[in-house]
């Protein structure tokens, strides 16, 4: 039991979130996306909707034209993309979310990164995870190790995204998020 167990107020419905994974990867394919696959089920497996899932290259135009659209379909809550968050190479997947955000929910890396320390130490400063908020939608971008999927899914973002959760949740604003961001949009 991590503690969090005991935050869970049963008093209250669960309620499903819509969910899209991205995997960003210039050498994946869906047929070997252990990592995308991974986080389907764990999406699956706490009772959301897996609404979409899609694989784009490490590209930075291609990773925030995925992310727009599916930032534009008012049926998807939220979008968890594995890969492109390293220091080498084309990894660009934080500078494409970034681009994208209206804020950035600075915790979350923060709290990815103490969460994955406990397991591999300091080799989690090399992790450039990010979260935020655009539009309405939730966006959280996740290393693309399966560990990392699992840590991200399993210890912050499963309960940050059930309504039962106490003492706060992203679910529960989710309605203020989406009128203030119909309220930019006028």
């Amino acid at each position: 039991m991590t503690g969090h167990e005991k935050r869970i107020d049963e008093s209250v419905s669960f309620v499903a979130v819509n969910i899209a994974v991205l995997t960003v990867s210039d050498s994946r394919t869906m047929a070997d996306d252990k990592s995308g696959d991974l986080l389907a089920a764990r999406v699956q497996g706490d009772g959301h909707n897996l609404a979409d899932r899609a694989l784009v290259t490490d590209d930075f135009t291609a990773i925030t034209g995925q992310l727009s659209a599916w930032i534009d379909m008012p049926e998807i809550d939220v979008v968890i993309s594995t890969g492109g968050t390293g220091l080498t190479g084309r990894d660009g997947t934080p500078e494409a979310f970034r681009a994208v955000f209206d804020k950035e929910i600075e915790g979350f890396g923060e709290i990815f990164r103490l969460v994955s320390f406990d397991k591999i130490g300091t080799s989690t400063i090399q992790s450039r995870a990010v979260g935020g908020v655009a539009k309405g939608t939730y966006l959280f971008a996740l290393p693309g190790s399966s560990s990392a999927c699992r840590d991200g899914w399993d210890e912050i973002l499963r309960y940050q995204l059930d309504i039962r959760h106490k003492p706060c949740n992203f679910v529960e604003i989710m309605p203020r998020l989406r009128e203030s961001a119909d309220q930019r949009r006028v």
